[in-house]
């Protein structure tokens, strides 16, 4: 067990929606985190982001985490949803939209 476990434990328990991704909701570090960003800022939910950039235990325990070998990682309610791929993919089939619903995830006012 990574040492980065109890501390992602703790940022998905006190947060409905989390994105582990390179850079900032404001300055996405990548084509990938950055398209994931626009999806949920489209979606008009909350979310907190967490920038594997600046901590190198993250970074990997995330991955080790979720047995996924990329990021960015989206998180909902503390269930691993996926990549930036299968973001898009689920949004464009109107499936993330719903999972959002199904979770009680509303618009942020």
């Amino acid at each position: 067990m990574s040492d980065a476990n109890p501390r992602i434990d703790a940022l998905l328990q006190s947060n409905d929606i989390v994105l582990f991704m390179k850079g900032s909701a404001l300055f996405p570090q990548c084509g990938f985190s950055q398209r994931a960003v626009a999806i949920l800022d489209h979606l008009g939910v909350a979310f907190e982001t967490v920038d594997v950039l600046q901590d190198p235990e993250i970074r990997q325990g995330i991955k080790d985490y979720s047995d996924w070998p990329t990021v960015p990682q989206l998180y909902v309610k503390g269930e691993f949803v996926g990549g930036s791929d299968i973001m898009m993919e689920m949004f464009q089939a109107g499936e993330l939209q719903q999972l959002l619903a199904d979770k009680e995830i509303v618009k942020a006012s």
